[in-house]
């Protein structure tokens, strides 16, 4: 067979010609719109966070509370204009950037984050996981609630379906021996609820976690 003299140097310049196509297209899909179709797979935005757009949403109709999304006058137009706590939440909640608008909410949780569990405590140098509810509900839901995890317990309306799940629900857990509530949290969206650790302090978990899946008791919602 007669080679063809030429053909493997026609193809090195063609290759270097779509190499750099590629490069000079990747900025480009780092801005994504609201309306635009759902890219293939996660992008990086700052500080090496990656944010999946194939988070769980979840739709929200709470009456009588001023911190609904749609009451938050804060919103979000485009990802490019998403300020730095909404990527941290968005990622903590596994949630679309532009889904992370209730600042309040948020505000307060970052303000509180990490503050040492300390039992009976209700400042910053120390909190209980019950007065941790009892100052965010009060502070963002205007919600006055007061007591320990059981008394909490005894004041909600009980949910008999963990789907039925809605911000700003009260999630219980019976971790002692007795099987009694022993702790509480406040449920945020897809599966997650903050709540003050007694290992880690005021924090952000996943129901589904086998620890806390373990411990589930119930959820109630505060009328």
């Amino acid at each position: 067979m007669t080679r063809r003299p030429g053909k493997p140097y026609l193809a090195l310049p063609l290759a270097a010609l779509l190499f750099g196509s590629c490069a000079l297209l990747k900025p480009q899909q780092q801005t994504v719109a609201k309306e635009e179709a759902k890219p293939a797979g996660d992008i990086e935005f700052i500080d090496g966070i990656a944010i999946a757009r194939d988070g769980k949403t979840s739709k929200h109709e709470y009456k009588g509370r001023n911190t609904t999304v749609k009451d938050v006058p804060f919103s979000v137009n485009g990802i490019e204009n998403a300020r730095p706590w909404q990527f941290k939440y968005a990622q903590l909640l596994d949630l679309p950037v532009e889904d992370v608008v209730n600042e309040k909410l948020y505000g307060f949780i970052e303000e509180w984050w990490g503050t040492p569990y300390r039992l009976g405590g209700s400042s910053k140098t120390g909190i209980d996981c019950s007065n941790f509810v009892n100052t965010l509900m009060g502070a963002v839901f205007q919600v006055s609630l007061a007591g320990n995890s059981i008394q909490l317990y005894s004041q909600v309306q009980h949910l008999k379906k963990r789907k039925d799940l809605q911000l700003g629900d009260l999630v219980f857990f019976a971790i002692n021996r007795r099987k009694r509530i022993s702790h509480v949290g406040i449920y945020l969206e897809n599966d997650r609820f903050v709540h003050a650790s007694s290992s880690a302090g005021v924090v952000i978990s996943d129901l589904r976690e086998p620890y806390w899946v373990r411990y589930y008791a119930g959820a109630g919602r505060v009328n």
